[in-house]
């Protein structure tokens, strides 16, 4: 390898950033974990996606506008805790992107968007139904659009596991 490719892989792991989409789930707290630990290996950086549902309630106008409010809320106070996280565990703080969408469509556009993004982090459910409807949307149909590789971590890991393997 040369020189002048030896620089360009520098660049590339430097301008490395790891993506996690938030919710409420335990195995997020994992690829979170997972995504901050490989952000300080490799000088890189996370970022978070909490995607909000539309509210479903649009019978009354006003009503409907509150709960989002409160969804709202309730979604920053979680990306702060977050945040947080992030630090401790990787030494900086994460870029936060917050959408109100459909899941799926709201990660495809994000992705599409910011060129930064190089690697998605999803932890697997431990539950027996399945993977999860993210990974098993990715999976199918949804994961031909993606233009980054997905890392999938087992759910199950304890600190103590993803300190080990990162």
């Amino acid at each position: 390898m040369t020189d002048k490719s030896q620089g360009k892989q520098v660049a590339i792991e430097a301008d490395r950033t790891f993506l996690v989409v938030v919710d409420d789930s335990e195995e997020m707290q994992v690829a979170l974990h997972f995504a901050s630990r490989r952000a300080m290996r490799t000088a890189g950086r996370v970022a978070l996606l909490y995607v909000q549902q539309p509210a479903e309630f649009q019978h009354w106008m006003a009503v409907g506008d509150l709960m989002r409010e409160e969804a709202r809320e309730e979604a920053e106070g979680l990306m702060q805790k977050l945040s947080a996280e992030v630090k401790e565990w990787s030494g900086n703080y994460p870029v936060v992107h917050m959408r109100e969408g459909d899941i799926g469509e709201e990660l495809e556009k994000l992705l599409g968007e910011e060129e930064s993004i190089s690697v998605l982090v999803l932890a697997a459910s431990t539950e027996s139904a399945g993977p999860g409807p993210l990974i098993s949307h990715l999976v199918g149909k949804g994961g031909a659009r993606l233009r980054v590789p997905v890392t999938i971590v087992p759910g199950s890991l304890s600190d103590e596991e993803v300190i080990a393997i990162t």
